[in-house]
């Protein structure tokens, strides 16, 4: 099968979910952060500051990409930083892993001042996500976690949780991710006010949330072959359907989501965006 029909079938798939126009030309700035071996982008911010981890045979170090090109890197304590979230001002958050293979979190501020933490009693911290307003959450041992701009932890599950997996987090503060029960995934939704909702796609074994945007839209995977979209009032469509492994794993505030999938064949592995989507 050629490349173009596999391409076909995906696109096809895709504008089940959402009406699809042309193509717009696209153009790519392409880089590297020197002395690493390969160079690996998780997080831009509205201001198109990119942040990410570049790394060696045996260490990995941050990165901060401006819009305009410069590079500059950034380590940790140790000999592994990995940044996963920035926000708007420029704080980045993420982990370090200790000569022990236990994670810590931290927050680089936008001066470039290191801030490592944990949440009392953690033996393995990763932060995964910060807003606009500094609050960063992610997860320690089996708890999943809030860190207020002051500093103060909060932690949480949702009931019955044996690993709670926070992943994303929107200027109000509301968070999404998943976690286990009874062997199981399911995605939750975390207001700010400490509400939880628990979803699952219906028919998946597992419902992963990972990406939420100011309207608390949720997209996700289910059973890691079809994406999902959870709309504000928690209507659950799911897209992809026919196609090897489809990823939703972030969405913006006009509704476009980007995330991956594989062709038909499942060989080729390609990026997605969305046309603009109204709820």
């Amino acid at each position: 099968m050629s490349r173009l029909s596999l391409m076909s079938g995906a696109v096809a798939a895709l504008c089940a979910f959402a009406a699809c126009g042309p193509a717009a030309a696209q153009s790519y700035a392409t880089f590297s952060v020197r002395d690493g071996t390969s160079t690996n982008p998780y997080a831009i911010n509205a201001g198109g500051v990119v942040t990410g981890a570049y790394c060696g045979t045996d260490w990995c170090d941050g990165f901060v990409r401006t819009a305009g090109g410069t590079i500059t890197s950034f380590e940790g304590p140790t000999l592994t930083t990995v940044p996963l979230g920035i926000n708007r001002k420029g704080a980045i958050a993420g982990f370090y892993v200790d000569d022990s293979g236990a994670g810590h979190g931290f927050l680089r501020n936008p001066g470039g001042k290191f801030i490592s933490f944990d949440p009392p009693g953690s033996t393995n911290t990763l932060a995964l996500a910060i807003n606009n307003s500094g609050v960063i959450t992610g997860y320690y041992n089996t708890h999943g976690f809030l860190r207020a701009a002051d500093g103060t932890i909060t932690t949480f599950d949702p009931s019955g949780s044996t690993g709670t997996v926070p992943t994303a987090i929107n200027a109000k503060g509301d968070v999404a991710g998943y976690y286990t029960y009874q062997g199981h995934e399911h995605g939750f939704l975390r207001t700010a006010d400490g509400t939880i909702t628990s979803f699952d796609v219906d028919g998946a074994q597992y419902t992963q949330a990972l990406g939420i945007n100011s309207k608390d839209a949720i997209v996700g995977s289910g059973s890691g072959t079809i994406g999902f979209l959870r709309t504000p009032g928690g209507k659950i469509s799911t897209f992809g359907q026919g196609l090897p492994l489809t990823q939703a794993s972030g969405i913006n505030d006009k509704g476009q989501i980007a995330g991956d999938f594989y062709t038909a064949s499942g060989v080729h592995h390609w990026g997605y965006v969305t046309p603009p989507a109204s709820f």
